[in-house]
């Protein structure tokens, strides 16, 4: 996802039977997808700088650096593998990978 984001989330519209027109491909439709989904955009909407949930969990409970690889500091390498087993099931047929390595920077 890192790497492509507007390819990726275009194949993400197709997988979804939602594919994008040429004309809002052209019109930037999907580089502003990429835009409002990204992690600075994220931060900075004023709901999650104040907000609170209806548990009462901090709103740093929701991000983290946004950094790929940072994930390594927040799970174990057996609650990494489980999660792995976990994506791998959900995408098997999809049409979808999980390409990324440990310790994957990109």
């Amino acid at each position: 996802m890192l790497r492509e984001p507007a390819r990726n989330v275009e194949r993400l519209a197709e997988f979804l039977r939602c594919p994008f027109s040429a004309g809002e491909v052209a019109a930037g439709v999907v580089d502003a997808i990429v835009d409002l989904c990204s992690i600075d955009r994220l931060r900075n909407v004023q709901a999650n700088k104040t907000g609170v949930t209806d548990l009462a969990v901090k709103k740093e409970s929701f991000f983290r650096r946004g950094v790929a690889g940072d994930w390594s500091n927040h799970m174990s390498p057996e609650m990494a593998s489980r999660l792995d087993r976990v994506v791998e099931d959900a995408l098997r047929g999809s049409g979808f990978t999980f390409a990324a390595a440990a310790g994957d920077s990109e």
